[in-house]
């Protein structure tokens, strides 16, 4: 699979600034109003995580979401080139979605891990860093085919207490969109946010026991 650099892709955006031409399986242009859609609405995918046995305070600091996809334009990725997917847009910044999934994520799973606040930041025995590194459409298989969406977060935990506690994983999910259409790509989004926050509470779940 042939990966675009960061350098790359940021070029190429440049260039192509804010009124993108050509056409990638239909969906990209210009000219018409954007259909505004969200992430972060579907289920989290179940997590395979040790029964909880008392709370633990972790608060979670800012993350670094990839920045060519932080704003409210959907991005695909077609070789080596980067182009927006015309007339689309997230209601809100990516960015913002995504926060209010990784919330709703915790607040959705039973377990252990309680987030803190910053003014609660004495009471953490861990914390918690999430970083975007990848949050786009990918069309691996030429302009036409149906598209694979790429999530993909480098997580760290640590202890503020234990300079020498630090874990570290990498999560990703591919989900393949049913077809070339904006409703189908959303929906793989969508899947694929679950599918990581899934994965990441579970981690967190199992690597942040309680401290004495």
């Amino acid at each position: 699979m042939i990966r675009p650099t960061a350098l790359l892709r940021f070029a190429v955006i440049a260039a192509l600034g804010v009124s993108l031409s050509g056409c990638l399986g239909g969906l990209l242009g210009g000219g018409k109003p954007s259909q505004l859609y969200r992430f972060g609405q579907g289920p989290v995918t179940e997590a395979q995580a040790p029964p909880a046995a008392g709370a633990v305070a972790v608060f979670r600091a800012n993350g670094v979401f990839q920045g060519e996809t932080a704003g409210d334009r959907l991005l695909a990725i077609t070789g080596g080139e980067a182009r927006y997917i015309a007339e689309s847009r997230w209601v809100a910044p990516a960015s913002v979605l995504w926060d209010q999934a990784v919330l709703a994520a915790f607040d959705a799973t039973p377990g252990k891990v309680r987030l803190v606040s910053r003014g609660e930041l004495s009471r953490a025995q861990y914390v918690f860093r999430m970083d975007v590194r990848n949050f786009e459409t990918r069309y691996d298989d030429g302009e036409d085919a149906a598209p694979t969406v790429l999530v993909r977060v480098r997580a760290v935990l640590t202890r503020p207490r234990d300079r020498d506690y630090a874990q570290e994983r990498i999560f990703e999910a591919r989900v393949p969109a049913a077809s070339n259409r904006v409703s189908t790509i959303v929906n793989a989004y969508d899947r694929a946010v679950g599918d990581v926050l899934g994965q990441v509470v579970g981690w967190l779940e199992t690597e942040a026991r309680p401290v004495a």
